[in-house]
């Protein structure tokens, strides 16, 4: 049963529509300071997502992720691992197709604590549904462009973006991979999405804040249209 704190969770999570993720900036030495920059400029939820980190490792990055999602009211996602999810008290847990099944992964979790799941096609999408996946509370479609943070997956292209808007599944959804702020955005804006997720446009901006504010504006207008 979904407590008061799961309700706070899926209220913010139905006004999220900026999505980062992002490592732990271990070579740049900012994570901090950087994640302050794009939750002023509007970012919604922060998953910290790098492979191959140890438990201990991930954790002490998420208190740091935690601590600044904290303060402006954002949410938090730990990608992949319930067990880290757990251990962090994070307010998301992300999953891949080839992570934990949702069912699974809410007996770890509890019902608090938000899951999200990654498609890659309608096929995959149409599985989201209070029917087909009651656990999962939103999910991502595409890759929409090849995008080098997931090396290998084909892009599903504009069409599968079109579908998710097409489609009420009854859950939040966002469009990811490979957009930025120019005619990408315009492509998945024009096609239905109201919710993104970034990565490079936001960590390999020269101004983190500027560029998650121009984002955030954009995704609040298409709302607002």
């Amino acid at each position: 049963m979904v407590t008061d704190l799961g309700a706070v969770r899926q209220a913010r999570l139905a006004d999220s529509h900026l999505y980062l993720c992002t490592d732990g900036r271990r070579a740049q030495g900012d994570l901090a300071e950087f994640l302050e920059a794009v939750l002023r400029g509007g970012v919604d939820i922060v998953q910290l997502r790098e492979k191959g980190l140890e438990a201990r490792e991930e954790l002490a990055l998420l208190d740091v992720v935690r601590d600044a999602c904290g303060r402006h009211g954002a949410l938090m996602a730990v990608n992949d691992r319930a067990d880290i999810a757990l251990a962090a008290s994070a307010d998301v847990l992300h999953l891949g197709q080839d992570d934990l099944e949702p069912r699974i992964a809410r007996r770890i979790v509890g019902h608090d604590v938000l899951l999200g799941l990654s498609t890659h096609g309608p096929e995959q999408a149409a599985l989201v549904s209070a029917a087909g996946e009651p656990s999962v509370d939103y999910y991502c479609a595409g890759p929409v462009w090849t995008t080098p943070t997931k090396p290998g997956r084909p892009a599903v292209g504009i069409t599968a973006i079109a579908d998710a808007a097409q489609n009420d599944r009854g859950v939040p959804w966002f469009a990811i991979g490979g957009i930025d702020s120019g005619e990408r955005l315009d492509a998945v804006l024009d096609a239905g999405a109201t919710r993104i997720v970034v990565v490079r446009a936001l960590t390999e901006a020269s101004d983190p804040e500027a560029a998650a504010r121009g984002l955030a504006e954009r995704l609040r207008s298409a709302c607002a249209t």
